[in-house]
């Protein structure tokens, strides 16, 4: 039932659910909070078009939100081990709220940077406290890893589909998809309201707002070692997320914005399928098989590119998505049953740096690349560095498991 005090405050605001439920509302909110990450990739070309503005500012556009992103995991990373999860990831949905508004009002460049850096400060922030609370409330262990990487994921995937298909086919593309984002973050913050929350408020939280990346002793070794099986993965999806649908749309001669989203697409759901399907092997196995697959798949989008085939295109996504998917969630697995309750939004937040620096430099430095090579010799490029990383990942994780008897 509720119970209403004389504030309504969102602390104030009790209302008794089963764990579980609120398990799998978290874990739709996480698919949600990430679809703002992607939902403008579609949109690029369009603007492009619009403003008449050069791929070295789409880079800098693209770098804005990774910027955000960083700033709040760097700073707020640790927030919610302090000041419980509720009210973290509710400051983080008004933020989100505000971007969204952000994209509607945006008549330029200068504000389609602001609303992306603004993007970034919210799942920076958001990511953490949701992440660390999925953890809390888990049915069973293991769950709440499965579910951070995999709803991860399906966010990233469902917010460029999605906007691709408004983008072509539903009416003013521009504003439309960002209006039914900020309405669907006002409601999640009602119905977050009704989760409970297991961390009481302590003091100590304007000390963690330093800027800081802290990973608890207990994980640190197993951390360092498992680190680089994401850095090839994301720079990765970074690729697909910045260069992904101009590249589809290239090989395809099309303004059509669907194929974009759904090259994208076939990257994420693969990844999503094959995450689950390994939930319950060992992660450090899924780690270094995963990379071994991440490096054929980009091997085939490469020659795809190579040869202008898009069938090769979309076939190495799909079996690069096979070797990506498992790699944040086996990472997970690995790393978080070692980490207190109370130290486990600061780990969230660390591997999420990772994540983002991995997700956005290299996709900075390929966007870059472009307009100085051209699109396919950066594409070719990149992808060659992703699949050296990924080798080397393979070897690194594989070299922990031999000392550590098995383990990630």
């Amino acid at each position: 039932m509720w119970s209403i005090g004389a504030h309504t405050e969102p602390e104030d605001i009790h209302l008794t659910l089963p764990r579980t439920l609120s398990f799998w509302l978290l874990a739709a909110l996480l698919v949600f909070l990430l679809c703002a990450a992607t939902a403008p990739s579609p949109l690029y070309a369009v603007y492009q078009q619009l403003w008449h503005f050069s791929p070295v500012t789409l880079t800098v556009i693209y770098a804005a939100y990774a910027i955000g992103g960083l700033t709040a995991l760097l700073t707020t990373g640790r927030l919610s081990d302090y000041l419980g999860r509720r009210r973290v990831l509710f400051a983080a949905l008004v933020v989100q709220v505000v971007a969204m508004l952000l994209f509607v009002a945006a008549n330029d460049v200068s504000t389609l940077i602001l609303a992306r850096f603004v993007v970034g400060l919210a799942t920076g922030a958001g990511l953490g406290a949701i992440g660390a609370w999925l953890l809390d409330l888990q049915p069973e262990p293991g769950l709440g890893t499965l579910v951070n990487g995999v709803c991860t994921l399906a966010g990233l995937g469902l917010g460029a589909f999605g906007a691709g298909l408004f983008v072509q086919y539903a009416p003013d593309p521009l504003h439309l998809v960002f209006w039914l984002l900020a309405a669907g973050y006002v409601i999640a913050m009602v119905a977050m309201l009704a989760i409970p929350d297991g961390i009481e408020p302590r003091a100590g939280w304007l000390g963690t707002l330093r800027p800081s990346v802290a990973v608890p002793p207990s994980t640190r070794k197993i951390f360092v070692a498992a680190a680089p099986g994401l850095i090839g993965t994301f720079a990765l999806t970074g690729l697909y997320m910045s260069l992904g649908p101009s590249l589809a749309l290239s090989l395809l001669h099309t303004d059509n914005r669907v194929p974009g989203g759904l090259v994208i697409l076939a990257l994420i759901a693969p990844g999503v399928a094959t995450a689950v399907a390994l939930h319950e092997r060992e992660p450090g196995w899924v780690l270094v098989r995963s990379a071994a697959v991440l490096v054929v798949g980009v091997g085939v989008t490469i020659v795809g590119v190579w040869l202008g085939s898009v069938p090769l295109l979309y076939a190495g996504s799909v079996v690069a998505g096979i070797g990506f998917g498992p790699a944040l969630s086996a990472f997970l697995r690995g790393v978080a049953p070692l980490a207190p309750p109370e130290r486990r939004g600061a780990l969230l937040s660390a591997t999420y740096v990772v994540v983002y620096l991995s997700f956005s430099v290299p996709a900075v430095i390929g966007g870059a690349a472009v307009s100085v090579v051209g699109l396919a010799t950066t594409i070719i490029g990149y992808g060659l560095v992703v699949m050296a990383l990924a080798a080397l990942s393979a070897i690194a994780v594989s070299r922990r498991m031999t000392t550590a008897g098995g383990g990630p």
